[in-house]
Formats: structure tokens, C-alpha cells, sequence
């Protein structure tokens, strides 16, 4: 069987970049896409930003303390979708396999033409030409690894791992550059002793599924270059969140609000991005003593506002008794996808 031909293409520094396309006065300087406040979050920064540390998901007042002339600019969303849905129109006019990951990020599946790199680069010119934006695009066999190789030389970047290459350059990448492997999973991986992919080649299935329970079988796949992922066009996703885990531990009510306003910032920004819509949330809670518990509301439609989500997570979290104990992390999440019914009747009854 020949190997598949997957792009993913990721657009550079996307809502920061269509701010600076949009407000000349803006081009070559440091700005962040996000609300500026003692509550707010970074949503995306410029390139001219993130040598400061700058980054997503970020905290306003630690994005401005390690950036003093960074600009923040109020997130048009609309106007993202606008550009995305552009962006899109040209995927489709290579491949019916798209699937998008969220507006600035998608994979194609073009296992049927001659050469992806080919078309990586024709898909990046044209949306240079149409949106005057820059992405940046990996081509490999698999998503994990046209995922890792779009990475690889941004911004403007292109890059391909070709079949006769993922081996050794699988062996010296370093763990926290596989998908789905975080900042957390890879300090549990330094600990262990895997660094690198020829590290984690190194163990058994077994091992690293009792060391990391599911996601283990992919891990030993990732390390080997094998990602059996199909690209679905119409992939379902089923919640969305964000958390953070304090540096100590917080019992003060008027504190743990403040985190969560964070949060709740960061999920209403993730769910602009994903253009996702859920009725239940989520909010849970580890304590001092890493007991872990959650509270949540559903609502008969989706959430409609960051206002709604706010107050909904705020009446949780008053919900909750400490039971003396202090808390050690928060995180908010939005699920339960209102299902679309365009055949349904709503049936009547008299009294």
C-alpha cells in the first residue's frame, strides 16, 4: 500500500496577524490579541512579541510585565471566521479531506496527487495572494508527523518528512515535540528518562501504557512514526476546556474567582477559535490533598455568551464547600454539543 500524503497547514501567529494586516500602525511591533486587565489572557501573540515569552494563554499582567510595550488589541472574532472560511475555500479546491482543527489550523489528506510538497507550497502562495497572511505547512505520511513538521521552520515555513526519513529524525526529536504530549506528560517522561524518540523506543507497550495508561499505545506508535489517524472532514469534538494549577495552594474565595475569570477567558477564546457550542459546564476543582471533584449545570441550549459562561461558572464555584481545605488547580470546560434536528416536529398538546 502506498503511504498516505497528509499537509497540515498552520497559519502564523493567525488573530495577531490579521490585526497588523488590517492596522498598518501595528506591522514590526509586539502585540497580543486579548483583553488587557488584571483578568485577561493573552489569545495570540505577534512574532515581534514571543522572544519576550509572550504566548498563548498567558496572563495579561505577566504578558505586560515581561513585555512592557506590548499592545493588546481586542479580539474580532468575525472577522477571523471570515478570513478562516477563505482560507478553507482553497483547501477544498485540492482535497474533500479537510478536517479543521480550529480557524487558524487543518489537515489535508492528498494522498492522491503526485507531490504534497508541491501542492503545500501552491496552497501557501495562494493564501499569501487572497489574504496577504503567511502559513506555515508540514507534509508527511501521517498527521502526527505533518503536524510536528509544520513546526518545524515557522514562520512561512515548509518542511517534509519523507518515508525514507522519519526513523532517524523521529529518534532525535525531543518528547515534548510528539503530539499530545504536553508540558506535564514530558516532565513525567524526563523523570523516566526519555528524552528523545529513540528513548521512547526504548519501551515495551506494555510499560508505557501502565506508565501512561491509554495514550501509551500512541506513544509507542509516535515512536516508531506510526500514526493510524484517518483525516476526518466531519470530526466530531465532543468538549473544550482550560485549567491552571496555582503556584500555592488558595482557601481565599475572592482569589480562586480571579483564577477563573482566567480560565473562563481562555475556554470562551477556545471556543471562538474551535467554533464549538456546548450546553453543560464543567468546573473542577483539585484540592491540597490532590482529591479531585467536579460540579457542573447543563442548560436546554448552547451557550450563547462569555457573559452566560461566567456566570454559570461563578454560581459553581459558589456551589462548592472546601471543607477547610485549600485548592490546588481550576479548570472549566463546555460540552454536551446541541444536536442539529432539521426533520424534527415539535409536537403540540391540548388541555
Amino acid at each position: 500500500m502506498e503511504p498516505r500524503k497528509i499537509i497540515h497547514i498552520d497559519m502564523d501567529a493567525f488573530f495577531a496577524a490579521v490585526e497588523q494586516r488590517d492596522n498598518p500602525a501595528l506591522r514590526g511591533r509586539p502585540i497580543a490579541v486579548g483583553h488587557d486587565g488584571p483578568r485577561g489572557v493573552v489569545s495570540t501573540a505577534s512574532y515581534e512579541a514571543r522572544p519576550y515569552g509572550v504566548h498563548s494563554a498567558l496572563s495579561s499582567t505577566q504578558a505586560r510585565r515581561l513585555c512592557p510595550d506590548l499592545i493588546f488589541v481586542p479580539a474580532r472574532f468575525e472577522v477571523y471566521k471570515a478570513v478562516s472560511q477563505q482560507i478553507r475555500a482553497i483547501f477544498h479546491e485540492y482535497t474533500d479531506l479537510v478536517e479543521p482543527l480550529s480557524l487558524d489550523e487543518a489537515f489535508l489528506d492528498v494522498s492522491h496527487v503526485r507531490s504534497a510538497t508541491l501542492v503545500a507550497r501552491e496552497i501557501k502562495s495562494r493564501i499569501l495572494a487572497e489574504t496577504h497572511l503567511t502559513a506555515s505547512a508540514g507534509v508527511s505520511v501521517n498527521k502526527m508527523l505533518a503536524k510536528i513538521a509544520s513546526d518545524y521552520r515557522k514562520p512561512d515555513g515548509l518542511f517534509t518528512i519523507a518515508p525514507g526519513e522519519i526513523e532517524a529524525f523521529v529518534a532525535t526529536l525531543p518528547v515534548e515535540r510528539f503530539f499530545g504530549i504536553g508540558a506535564v506528560t514530558a516532565e513525567r517522561m524526563h523523570r523516566l528518562g526519555i528524552r528523545t524518540g529513540a528513548d521512547l523506543r526504548e519501551w515495551e507497550e506494555s510499560a508505557l501504557v501502565h506508565q501512561f495508561g491509554k495514550a501509551g499505545h500512541a506513544y509507542y506508535g509516535y515512536a516508531r512514526g506510526i500514526d493510524n489517524r484517518e483525516v476526518t472532514p466531519n470530526r466530531v469534538r465532543k468538549s473544550l476546556g482550560a485549567e491552571t494549577t496555582f503556584a500555592e495552594d488558595l482557601d481565599d474565595r475572592v482569589r480562586l474567582l480571579q483564577e477563573l475569570d482566567g480560565v473562563r477567558e481562555e475556554v470562551w477564546m477556545r471556543l471562538q477559535r474551535h467554533e464549538f457550542r456546548g450546553k453543560t459546564v464543567v468546573l473542577k476543582l483539585k484540592y491540597d490533598n490532590f482529591r479531585q471533584i467536579t460540579r457542573s449545570k447543563t442548560l436546554l441550549t448552547a451557550i450563547e455568551s462569555e457573559e452566560q459562561l461566567a456566570r454559570i461558572s461563578e454560581e459553581l464555584l459558589a456551589g462548592v464547600n472546601f471543607h477547610g481545605r485549600k485548592v490546588r488547580l481550576i479548570g472549566l470546560t463546555v460540552g454536551n454539543t446541541p444536536e442539529a434536528c432539521t426533520d424534527c416536529i415539535q409536537l403540540r398538546f391540548d388541555f
